[in-house]
């Protein structure tokens, strides 16, 4: 059977499952909505918040960055998994034990104030609506590939899925269908990593595979091999880095302090019974998740070498199928700038401009059948343009393996970026109907309102979350580092001073909150979207040499520095709310069901 047909079998079929999972657990509360009614076991929780955590950004972009990035790429994998440690380990038990679902919630009580609350809300809204562009990004680049229909359309089909069981079955219903996409997203992933290890190195462990000899006698080892095609086509040794080393610190550390401030992986700790089930279904995440973490850079080390050995110095006649597959979707094109008929890789870029929508002109193709790509970058030889997005999902199809298996990764993908568009649509909607409406608005509202708000946010969050999947400001994985950015600058601080600093008043927490929010955004502003050029330096004049990906580490040292000066200068909290810090830093009675 073709790929295309597999695909519809495949995601058919566990579209199908996703939709019976919501609709036998459909939500009938608002605690239900919110937090599935606090009764998910520990291992089924773990698989959730797996799920929930790898995204189309852990999924589909990061090995693609990793192949491509090299070394600098590594940034992701320690800023992601150290991220969630410092999650599981510093945040995650405290927040169960205070008691609130919601990081709104979590700011708006522990600093006793509305305002407090509102500056929360938004940074949450903020921060889940740059994450779930990201996600809606890989669902619409799945269905443009597989089911050969264009992103925006894949884009629309991706929200009507998530939509149906966010809406219907709340975190209810999100929980148990996260369990079964890590099932499907797992399997997709490592079914293609383990054959092509096992084709390329004769070893069947891919985290080994990548690191031993080539299956094909010659005695070299798989990075040397790639090593020497890269610096062959003018690029560094993959095994080197590029990036300053402040560059990749500040990346890594906003990458890590900004997991710990995500609030849709904060709020799957609420909805286990106890503190320790809490920490017991952190423990099988970081399980669950290290598979997948562990197979990116071996997974992306086969799809650069197998790329380069089957597209440089072809003619277009000889390029293999997938290539003119990609090709249709406008994520991948060739112009052939020498004239010599000879696709040649190289260095650099090989379009000008968004990178992300290079200009296809899909009626004129050249003398040897190449996409003509109009803004094409005479500067550099290079005449490949590849978006990082396709790496994973072509992976298959470079190293030809059977068309199952590459349908099979398009299940995953698609499972990647709803389980984690479905957690942050969640957000969204319990941001607006439970903090916002409930909290502030209305206190009277009754749970069927709320209800039916947290329906209604949720259906004007997609709407929202499409658009953004439609125009993305990147390819997904740098788009979701800077949610990660913002998350860093905004939440984490007030947390863990929320957490661990008993003197800690509304007035600091507001303050650097707003001011941390506000030097993420100019940054990201001025240096991904390109405002205010007349106004701040270049892009090559980045502020220490610090990328946008990695700015939320040094916005989130203003945050701190700004809440504990303005703290200093202010009013201490009442006494009671002091009080609950010391109560919830205490493990009295952890293993017992906490009352608040």
């Amino acid at each position: 059977m073709s790929v295309q047909i597999w695909t519809y079998i495949l995601v058919g079929l566990t579209f199908t499952l996703y939709i019976g999972i919501a609709i036998w657990s459909k939500a009938s509360s608002t605690k239900e909505f919110y937090v599935a009614g606090g009764g998910v076991s520990p291992l089924a929780n773990g698989m959730a918040t797996a799920a929930d955590w790898m995204s189309a950004a852990s999924f589909i972009s990061m090995a693609g960055i990793i192949a491509f990035a090299g070394y600098d790429g590594s940034v992701y994998l320690m800023g992601w998994t150290g991220g969630y440690v410092l999650l599981a380990l510093l945040l995650a038990p405290y927040l169960r034990k205070f008691g609130k679902f919601t990081v709104p919630d979590f700011i708006g009580d522990r600093y006793y104030s509305k305002t407090a609350r509102s500056v929360a809300v938004f940074c949450a809204l903020l921060v889940s609506f740059t994450y779930v562009a990201g996600q809606m990004r890989g669902v619409g680049i799945v269905f443009s590939r597989f089911l050969e229909v264009d992103i925006n359309t894949g884009v629309f089909i991706g929200m009507i899925i998530v939509l149906f069981y966010a809406v219907l079955g709340g975190m209810k219903g999100i929980t148990y269908t996260q369990v079964a996409q890590y099932c499907v997203l797992i399997f997709a992933f490592m079914v293609p990593a383990i054959f092509i290890s096992i084709q390329m190195t004769g070893n069947p462990i891919p985290q080994l595979g990548f690191g031993d000899k080539m299956a094909d006698g010659s005695g070299v080892y798989l990075l040397d091999k790639l090593d020497g095609l890269s610096t062959e086509l003018g690029f560094e040794e993959y095994t080197n880095g590029s990036k300053s080393l402040l560059d990749v610190f500040a990346i890594t550390l906003a990458l890590m302090v900004g997991t710990a401030g995500l609030p849709h992986v904060i709020v799957r700790f609420f909805t286990v019974k106890r503190v320790k089930d809490a920490r017991k279904s952190a423990g099988y995440a970081l399980l669950l998740i290290a598979i997948l973490y562990t197979t990116a850079p071996a997974v992306a080390v086969f799809a650069k070498t197998n790329l380069i050995s089957s597209v440089h110095g072809k003619g277009y006649e000889e390029l293999p199928v997938w290539f003119k597959n990609w090709e249709d979707t406008a994520l991948l094109g060739w112009i052939d700038k020498n004239g010599d008929g000879k696709l040649q890789y190289h260095n650099g870029p090989a379009v000008k401009g968004n990178k992300n929508k290079p200009i296809f002109d899909g009626e004129k193709r050249g003398e040897y059948g190449e996409r003509i790509i109009s803004n094409a970058d005479a500067s550099t030889k290079n005449e490949l343009f590849v978006d990082r997005d396709i790496m994973v999902l072509a992976n298959p199809e470079i190293a030809r393996l059977p068309n199952w298996v590459i349908a099979l990764v398009a299940a995953g993908g698609l499972a990647a970026a709803l389980s984690t568009a479905a957690g942050l649509l969640l957000v969204i909607s319990s941001s607006v109907s439970h903090d916002l409406i409930k909290k502030m608005i209305k206190p009277s509202i009754s749970e069927k309102g709320e209800l039916i708000a947290a329906r209604i946010s949720a259906i004007a969050a997609v709407c929202v979350a499409g658009y953004f999947g439609i125009n993305p400001p990147g390819f997904v994985a740098a788009v979701v580092a800077l949610a990660f950015g913002l998350a860093a600058a905004s939440f984490f601080p007030a947390i863990v001073l929320g957490i661990f600093y008993k003197r800690m008043n509304k007035e600091g927490a507001i303050a650097g909150m707003i001011v941390g929010i506000f030097c993420m955004l100019l940054y990201m502003i001025k240096y991904k979207l390109g405002w205010f050029d007349d106004v701040l330096p270049p892009k090559e004049e980045w502020w220490l040499g610090i990328s946008p990906e990695g700015f939320g580490a040094i916005a989130m040292l203003i945050n701190f520095s700004v809440s504990l000066i303005v703290c200093r200068f202010t009013q201490a909290p009442p006494k009671e709310v002091q009080d609950i810090v010391e109560d919830i830093r205490i493990p009295n009675n952890a293993g017992k069901s906490v009352g608040h």
